[in-house]
């Protein structure tokens, strides 16, 4: 799996002008799923995201987690992270999972992130979605289980 994590002052998501899931303070996920991906692969994100450190404490150092400050997660399914760019200028997405497969890894995902205590709202999988947000850092972390 890969997951694009941006820190945010807010984000929202909205497919056909209507705002589907939006979030204050907190992480913007931008997920992508491959048919080998697993459980596993789902509970590290899951573990890393919910501890990660990235937010300012009292000094300005980055020591505290989404759960101390009380952030959210706007969590949206984004196949193009497989894309493929090695030939010609058109990309190819043959790594990105199947749609069903992907689909079903996409609500795991969520959903253990549920569990974790994180509160999180997300995008339609397969739909045309528009994601606006306000990057805050900004600070950008990237995530490939085939690197963990």
């Amino acid at each position: 799996m890969r997951v694009v994590l941006q820190r945010v002052k807010k984000a929202s998501v909205s497919v056909d002008d209507d705002i589907i899931g939006s979030i204050n303070q907190g992480y913007l996920l931008l997920v992508g799923v491959k048919d080998s991906d697993t459980k596993d692969d789902i509970d590290y994100l899951v573990r890393k995201i919910t501890n990660l450190r990235i937010f300012a404490d009292e000094n300005g150092k980055t020591n505290l987690s989404l759960k101390d400050v009380d952030g959210d997660i706007l969590s949206v399914s984004q196949f193009t992270l497989y894309a493929s760019t090695k030939k010609g200028n058109r990309p190819s997405f043959v790594n990105a999972g199947k749609p069903d497969y992907a689909s079903k890894m996409y609500d795991v995902f969520n959903q253990e992130l549920i569990n974790a205590g994180n509160h999180v709202e997300t995008g339609e999988f397969g739909a045309d979605m528009q994601v606006s947000l306000q990057n805050d850092g900004p600070f950008t972390i990237i995530f490939d289980t085939e690197n963990k």
